[in-house]
């Protein structure tokens, strides 16, 4: 297979797909050759951004399946099974033409087999709101990374999705979303803040999610470099110390930035 860093940036232009996960991508292969991407590096393959953070939810939730709304070209599951290997991941994206081209370029169908210690990615392609086909002894957690057009899905504004999504969960089970940056109605002066420990409220992913499950949400903003994405994860807050010193050491310090949304009225 011939492999070019443009062959590499045309795709991710064309399928919106990060540039940093490409680069990093590229590397890889480079590395390792094209057909061990996915399995060849020892070491974690961090990119500093979102999906890094992904990778730190396995070790706050209860054992068993791990769903993705959102799997795109693959990324968050390469992270979460190459520090993670025994994970049972299912992964949901509408695109197939994506799904079609993250098989033949960035290792996806490696992750779709069982590997040595029984971790494998299951992927569906439809729509991850559909009702038909989801598990129904629930998830452990669900991952939520869904986006068009650059903007998070506006359902997932609404209490009532998000009340939805939470009855597919195990009892314990947890939501981590990538929430997208600052709302537009917060840009016009419509939102006033108290203090910068409120500063979730300027996302209106996170209020809908505060509504829904009072005092069970918490929630980062990413650094400048790294797109400054809100992220929410429900539950209770995790004792950050101990979660800290249960993932890779390069996210200790970024499991500590996570807070509790406190209440507004």
């Amino acid at each position: 297979m011939t492999f070019s860093l443009s062959t590499l940036l045309n795709l991710g232009c064309y399928y919106s797909i990060p540039l940093i996960m490409f680069i990093a991508f590229y590397k890889r292969v480079m590395r390792n050759g094209p057909d061990h991407i996915g399995y060849a590096v020892k070491k974690p393959l961090l990119l500093f951004f979102h999906h890094d953070e992904f990778v730190s939810l396995p070790p706050i939730v209860t054992e068993g399946p791990i769903a993705i709304y959102g799997l795109g070209g693959g990324t968050a599951a390469h992270l979460m099974l190459d520090v993670w290997p025994s994970l049972q991941l299912e992964g949901w994206e509408i695109d197939e033409i994506l799904i079609d081209k993250a098989r033949e370029y960035f290792g996806l169908s490696n992750l779709e087999k069982c590997n040595d210690v029984g971790g494998q990615l299951q992927v569906h392609i439809d729509d991850a709101f559909s009702h038909e086909q989801h598990r129904p002894s629930g998830y452990a957690a669900i991952v939520i990374d869904l986006f068009s057009d650059g903007k998070v899905l506006s359902q997932l504004q609404e209490v009532e999705i998000w009340l939805e999504l939470s009855n597919r969960l195990m009892p314990g089970g947890r939501l981590m979303v990538n929430c997208g940056g600052v709302s537009e109605s917060s840009l016009d002066g419509k939102v006033q803040l108290p203090s910068i420990d409120d500063i979730w409220m300027q996302n209106s992913t996170i209020k809908a999610l505060a509504e829904a499950f009072p005092g069970q949400v918490n929630w980062k903003r990413m650094p400048e470099s790294q797109g400054q994405n809100y992220l929410a994860l429900t539950g209770p807050l995790p004792d950050l110390t101990s979660w800290s010193a249960m993932v890779p050491s390069c996210l200790s310090e970024a499991v500590k930035q996570w807070k509790p949304c406190r209440p507004f009225h």
